[in-house]
């Protein structure tokens, strides 16, 4: 899955990549952290009444090109372009989100990577909740701490895990996946449901995420939450404040 269009060194200069990128570890991690800083969640185009499109070419004009974010079908599309340019082998899976009162299909898209004789973990579109860096599946009932975020992958079955967060001194469940692998147009069903089903939490509620080495920022309707250290900031903010906000806080133009 590569878009005809895709630039490996401009999509490293659009996240902040410097130096050199490799078919190894640190290059993944490295390059994981520095698009999540950048590249914004976001469904700007869904409040915009606008179908997603998941054709590569346009998710990478969009995101590196037009200096947007996306869900995770977007952001996590390009990371994987990016794995395939540098020759890192990896899968994706379909994942359940379980942040919902009734029980979900598997909308949310996520990547398996295979590295040094393992599996590791990645998914940089979960919004607030997700990890921040590759998460190796052989640490299943480990408490793993990333930056001032708690994670845990735990196995319900043989085959299926749960990753957790841990929020308000408790464990939170936010999706259950198994190691399946799924091709891209698996998931256009999930992405036609998620920008246009008048029960997706994308349609219903404006939703922005932008990490940052010691929290993130998230707006969520008209509640702008900063997060550092830990520690937690939120207010309301007028139709007035959103474009100066968007900018300066996840670096985006408003209206898109």
């Amino acid at each position: 899955m590569k878009a005809e269009n895709f630039n490996f060194s401009a999509y490293l200069s659009r996240i902040g990549f410097q130096g050199q990128a490799s078919a190894d570890f640190a290059t993944l991690k490295r390059m994981m952290r520095c698009q999540l800083f950048s590249v914004p969640f976001e469904n700007l185009d869904v409040q915009a009444g606008k179908i997603i499109s998941l054709e590569p070419a346009e998710i990478y004009s969009k995101i590196v090109e037009r200096n947007r974010g996306g869900y995770c079908y977007e952001v996590n599309g390009i990371f994987a372009m990016a794995l395939e340019t540098i020759g890192i082998p990896y899968r994706f899976v379909a994942a359940r989100p379980m942040t919902y009162p009734v029980r979900r299909p598997k909308t949310h898209m996520a990547i398996v990577v295979e590295m040094d004789g393992g599996e590791w973990f990645c998914d940089l579109g979960f919004g607030s909740y997700g990890i921040r860096e590759p998460y190796n599946l052989a640490w299943t009932g480990k408490e793993v701490r990333q930056d001032y975020d708690m994670y845990r992958m735990t196995m319900t079955t043989d085959r299926d895990y749960v990753l957790q967060s841990f929020a308000d001194g408790a464990w939170k469940n936010l999706y259950e996946f198994d190691l399946s692998p799924q091709e891209w147009v698996d998931f256009e069903p999930a992405n036609f449901l998620n920008s246009r089903h008048p029960d997706s939490i994308f349609v219903r509620s404006l939703m922005i995420v932008l990490q940052n080495p010691s929290g993130k920022n998230i707006l969520l309707g008209n509640r702008f939450k900063s997060v550092s250290e830990g520690r937690s900031n939120e207010r309301t903010v007028s139709s007035g404040e959103l474009p100066s906000l968007l900018r300066e806080k996840f670096s985006l133009q408003y209206p898109v």
